[in-house]
């Protein structure tokens, strides 16, 4: 009996060998890791039909020059579901909260500022 359970216990510790073997994983199979597979929102600022917005504007650095292109891309829109302050708005806001990410303090600075000015724009100063 005593050799039965000798059996037994060999075969457990067999078993977490193996299990413990397939965990591991190889270096080579890390350095093939996959490419981040692109983002949605950059897809959305290439390909929405949404507003026709002038070339790079989100990186200028005046505020007023923002608003004004936001303003006129949003009248100009007939694809647009709401009103033309909603949609210069949202697009400022898709910006600054999908690309700001990425931005530093300074180049996030003249977007922020720009809200207020679309405000103003549209007369809707708070």
């Amino acid at each position: 009996m005593a050799t039965a359970a000798k059996k037994k216990k060999r075969t457990t510790t067999a078993r977490k060998k193996t299990t413990t073997a397939k965990k591991r994983s190889s270096p080579e199979k890390a350095a093939k890791k996959k490419a981040a597979p692109k983002k949605w929102s950059h897809h959305v600022m290439e390909t929405s039909d949404a507003l026709d917005l002038q070339s790079g504007i989100f990186k200028s650095k005046d505020p007023k020059k923002i608003a004004r292109s936001l303003k006129r891309s949003a009248e100009k829109s007939k694809r647009r579901k709401g009103t033309p302050y909603q949609s210069a708005m949202s697009m400022l806001n898709f910006y600054i909260n999908r690309a700001g990410k990425h931005l530093t303090a300074k180049e996030k600075q003249p977007l922020e500022k720009a809200k207020p000015e679309l405000r103003k724009l549209f007369g809707r100063e708070e």
